[in-house]
């Protein structure tokens, strides 16, 4: 009888996500759009977290951007499930 073990569960990312950067923000970091992946649970500030040390000039957005989760507005300690969209928005110019 034969079996495959899994990978240690810490090396298998359980929670993957896609990033959507718009404007500014686009522009600062040359891309419009980074995947993130997880080996756990993870909330929007710590998706934000990671772009701002893994990324060239990721320290230049701000630790609490306006966010988005599936296009619908949400806080920092919303939680991310595996497919999630987040959309980091700038912040929009009046006039």
């Amino acid at each position: 009888m034969h079996f495959h073990a899994a990978p240690p569960a810490s090396s298998r990312p359980t929670l993957q996500v896609t990033v959507r950067l718009f404007a500014q923000y686009a522009e600062l970091l040359e891309r419009e759009q980074v995947v993130l992946s997880f080996a756990g649970p993870a909330t929007v500030a710590q998706a934000v977290a990671r772009l701002r040390q893994e990324l060239p000039h990721g320290e230049r957005l701000p630790e609490r951007p306006l966010v988005a989760v599936n296009l619908r507005h949400v806080s920092a300690d919303q939680p991310l499930a595996d497919g999630d969209e987040l959309a980091l928005l700038p912040p929009l110019a009046g006039g």
